[in-house]
């Protein structure tokens, strides 16, 4: 679906710059042509720099033009790399929903819980505020889909891969050692 969004999308700034490019105007015209060669993350710093995954984009842990990739610690990194390689081979396959996010970003994620749920105890219990966020470090990645969540919640601690709360089957930390025990989930990101 993300990629049929996307081809919409360039097909509607082709129409444009096809129109702009009739009516003479050429610097509008070269816009398009640059916007078309602007790669899907490059094209909109603010919403992609910060870590924040645009709707419909689909990241493997591979993609490393995406900050929310590239700027996960280097060791979770390679342990989600490792996992969704192993999953794969069961036919899993592993997606970054979430990763590495500015301080910024996260504040914007809580503002927005706590519109949602009244209050920033009720928030809490999903966003952690940018100073206790590990997302904000890189320490912290949210996976999908969910049968990738509940692949890596059965094999993910033999990468040192944990689930860390029990109302968020995609967020994952390194936690143990490779072929360690995870600890308990924590009931919530408020504690």
């Amino acid at each position: 679906m993300g990629r049929r969004r996307v081809a919409a999308g360039l097909g509607a700034v082709v129409v444009l710059g096809l129109a702009a490019a009739c009516a003479g105007d050429p610097a509008a015209a070269r816009r398009v042509v640059g916007a078309l060669s602007a790669s899907p993350f490059s094209a909109s710093p603010s919403s992609t720099e910060d870590g924040q995954i645009p709707e419909g984009v689909t990241l493997s842990p591979f993609d490393t033009k995406a900050a929310a990739v590239r700027n996960l610690d280097p060791a979770l990194l390679a342990a989600v790399r490792k996992a969704a390689g192993d999953a794969k081979a069961q036919g899993v396959e592993v997606t970054v929903s979430s990763g590495w996010r500015s301080k910024a970003y996260q504040q914007r994620l809580l503002d927005k819980a706590v519109a949602k749920y009244g209050s920033l105890e009720q928030a809490r219990r999903f966003v952690n505020t940018p100073e206790k966020s590990v997302h904000v470090s890189g320490k912290a990645v949210d996976l999908g889909p969910t049968n990738a969540d509940y692949w890596m919640i059965q094999h993910g601690a033999a990468y040192g891969l944990c689930q860390v709360y029990a109302n968020e089957v995609w967020h994952f930390e390194l936690l143990t050692t490779p072929g360690g025990v995870c600890p308990a989930p924590l009931p919530d990101a408020a504690g």
